[in-house]
């Protein structure tokens, strides 16, 4: 089992910074609609508790939390979504830390972070994931 506790961390002045989870701790945000499930929209709540998770997306996610990564669920669905969302994740037999609401709606998300960030677009299937040489945008240096 991976070892979660945080490690202390110093900024570029010695000075204490926000500690860190070793590096072999993945620390994955999961999406819900349309990454594990099909993409019901908070319009439609009454779908929430009906739809079925991706096969794929169960079994992946389930094993790398068995393997000690840290697994959050981040959603747009709304707080008064929440308790059919945990309903619907424990029924499945979701594994997971943490849920997150209220994401900010629409996509094209940058996040900035002081942190190592990897983003990964899910794109139809769950699977191990892979190293590609990717161009993203950085702050000018």
């Amino acid at each position: 089992m991976i070892d979660h506790t945080l490690n202390p961390a110093q900024d570029a002045h010695g000075l204490n910074a926000s500690p860190q989870l070793p590096d072999e701790v993945k620390n994955y945000l999961i999406d819900i609609d349309g990454t594990v499930t099909e993409d019901v929209p908070n319009e439609e709540p009454e779908r929430m508790a009906t739809c079925l998770p991706f096969g794929d997306a169960l079994d992946t996610l389930n094993r790398w939390h068995d393997e000690g990564h840290i697994i959050t669920f981040f959603t747009s669905r709304t707080e008064e979504h929440r308790e059919v969302t945990e309903t619907w994740l424990n029924k499945h037999g979701f594994k997971y830390h943490g849920l997150l609401m209220n994401k900010p709606r629409g996509g094209n998300y940058h996040w900035v972070d002081n942190h190592i960030v990897r983003a990964t677009r899910y794109e139809g299937r769950f699977t191990d994931l892979v190293r590609e040489q990717k161009t993203v945008e950085v702050f000018k240096s």
